[in-house]
């Protein structure tokens, strides 16, 4: 079984806008981990979980989506707002989100808003 802290706790797109969710990551007795997957390829949020869950189960590691919603990130200005909600997972907490996304790119300005 994998160690949680093996299981990288932001991959995103390194540009534009996407949709993301943020998942609930689990092993038998070692406490949780959230972490944020986000990617144009995503057509629909499932689609992100659908990739990464296999993956992290192959590693003996449960996942749970815990909701979704969009990403702008922009490079060149080195700015990334999170917002929005999944249809089918329903609104992140973009606040967990934006902290974790606060964390990986520590020379951005990362911002949340509950709005649509």
């Amino acid at each position: 079984m994998a160690d949680l802290g093996s299981v990288a706790e932001v991959h995103i797109d390194p540009e534009g806008v996407f949709k993301y969710i943020l998942i609930r990551v689990s092993a038998e007795s070692q406490p949780h981990r959230d972490i944020v997957r986000g990617t144009k390829s995503a057509e629909y949020h499932n689609h992100i979980f659908d990739k990464v869950n296999p993956e992290l189960q192959a590693l003996g590691l449960r996942c749970e989506c815990l909701g979704g919603g969009k990403i702008e990130h922009n490079s060149a200005e080195k700015k990334i707002r999170v917002y929005g909600e999944s249809t089918g997972y329903g609104r992140a907490d973009h606040s967990i989100t934006a902290e974790k996304l606060r964390r990986a790119f520590k020379d951005y300005e990362v911002v949340w808003e509950d709005k649509k």
